[in-house]
């Protein structure tokens, strides 16, 4: 008895011991985790100064100190490549992560079965509760007309592009319609416009040199992607329809100088807000004709578009415009105040960087009277329209790859490969790497 008794305390004492060694293991590991995830939090936290600020608040640091500390602290990350060629807005996470639940949403399994939204609405498949926030929102901002419009709701606006292109092109012309934009227009036109061969529309070029008297269709992007200038159609001939892409007429990116007043408008949550995994954007349609083509073009390509996608925008939106009467760029529920701040800071260093040396340029813009936010502002978009000034760089997408930054290349824009489009919209550890190689490359 007293050996068995013996065999057990022994058991026990392992079982205790394992459990302690296992306790221990598991809080190494957590400090571990806890420590490096603390350390880029300070990093992301720094203020212009080089000072901690409070965690809801998203800094970039200007001292080269908070910079190199993480070059030393982590040496890999001079080696890693950083993507900037898409504008994958993932900045904004921080400001959505703060909001917690104010934008969380439930949908219980038997809701949103049917196909149909609203059989009074044009755009059948267009949720109500969408629809009341995209104009709350319009017209809060002040960036856009939606008395007299109908709202037609798509998977991203390269799905509305696609339909108002099917919608404006004569079903019968001998020949397809030209779909001009002006060079640098937006990389994605030509190949979405000729991707699936219409027989109805065909890629026409660059709006500047387009010579034909025939109909055609102008995309007008204002601020325009790539290089954030305001734009207006250039063409102006009776023939003409046009498109007005306005996905970052949002006060973040530029100021707010007018209502805009088009036949068709489009719009998309995923530079509006930064949710471009939602896959929600809308288009503003004067023509009720226009509008049914549309609605047809995305009911015969997707039957509709994702009612669980656009509760979710519509969440989301309803949180913005209850932060727009907010005026403390330091409110954390202010999205615009927030955002235009954090684009201000991130336009401030690069600038810094390019100005540092004579190999590179970006565009220099005029302030305007921004009316939503009461004063004048600048334009700081959410691409940077770099140029590599120095003359034995003749392309410098491919000079920024060999010092392992991807960019978009200037002739996916039609111009010059001596530009590169460069996104200002990814994380802060990727734009931190991004300052502090270009800074390099001056010196």
């Amino acid at each position: 008895m007293a050996k068995l008794h013996s065999i057990l305390s022994l058991r026990h004492f392992l079982v205790i011991s394992l459990a302690l060694n296992v306790s221990l293991i598991l809080r190494m590991v957590y400090e571990s985790e806890e420590g490096n995830a603390l350390k880029k939090t300070l990093v992301a936290d720094a203020d212009r100064e080089g000072h901690i600020v409070h965690k809801s608040r998203l800094a970039i640091s200007s001292t080269s100190s908070v910079v190199n500390s993480t070059r030393a602290d982590h040496p890999e990350d001079s080696e890693r490549v950083i993507n900037l060629d898409h504008g994958d807005p993932t900045m904004y996470e921080r400001f959505w992560r703060q909001m917690g639940d104010k934008t969380t949403i439930i949908i219980p399994g038997w809701q949103s079965m049917s196909y149909f939204s609203d059989l009074t609405s044009i755009c059948w498949f267009l949720e109500p509760e969408f629809a009341k926030e995209v104009v709350r929102l319009h017209k809060l901002v002040g960036n856009a007309v939606t008395e007299g419009r109908h709202i037609v709701v798509g998977t991203g606006s390269s799905q509305l592009f696609l339909a108002a292109l099917y919608a404006l092109s004569p079903p019968d012309a001998a020949e397809p319609i030209n779909v001009i934009s002006a060079v640098p227009y937006y990389s994605c036109y030509p190949q979405m416009t000729d991707y699936q061969k219409s027989g109805l529309y065909k890629w026409g070029g660059d709006a500047e040199s387009f010579d034909k008297y025939a109909p055609y269709i102008e995309l007008v992007t204002s601020p325009n992607n790539p290089d954030g200038f305001t734009r207006r159609s250039v063409v102006n001939r009776s023939q003409g329809l046009l498109v007005h892409d306005l996905a970052y007429y949002w006060p973040q990116y530029t100021p707010i100088t007018s209502v805009s007043d088009h036949d068709i408008t489009l719009f998309t949550v995923s530079k509006a807000t930064g949710h471009a995994g939602t896959r929600i954007g809308w288009a503003l349609v004067k023509d009720p004709e226009v509008a049914k083509k549309m609605t047809k073009f995305i009911e015969i390509s997707t039957i509709g578009v994702s009612k669980d996608s656009q509760l979710r925008a519509a969440k989301v939106l309803k949180v913005v415009s209850d932060g727009c009467g907010r005026k403390n760029p330091q409110d954390k529920e202010s999205f615009f105040h927030y955002s235009h701040d954090l684009m201000e800071r991130r336009w401030k260093k690069l600038r810094g960087a390019v100005e540092g040396g004579n190999m590179f340029s970006v565009p220099k813009f005029s302030p305007s009277f921004c009316t939503f936010f009461s004063k004048e502002t600048e334009p700081q978009p959410g691409f940077a329209w770099l140029k590599c000034d120095a003359e034995e760089i003749e392309d410098c997408a491919m000079f920024l790859s060999d010092h392992k930054i991807l960019t978009r290349s200037g002739k996916l824009f039609g111009a010059s490969p001596k530009y590169v489009r460069i996104s200002m919209l990814d994380t802060d550890e990727t734009f931190v790497q991004l300052i502090d190689r270009l800074s390099a490359i001056q010196a």
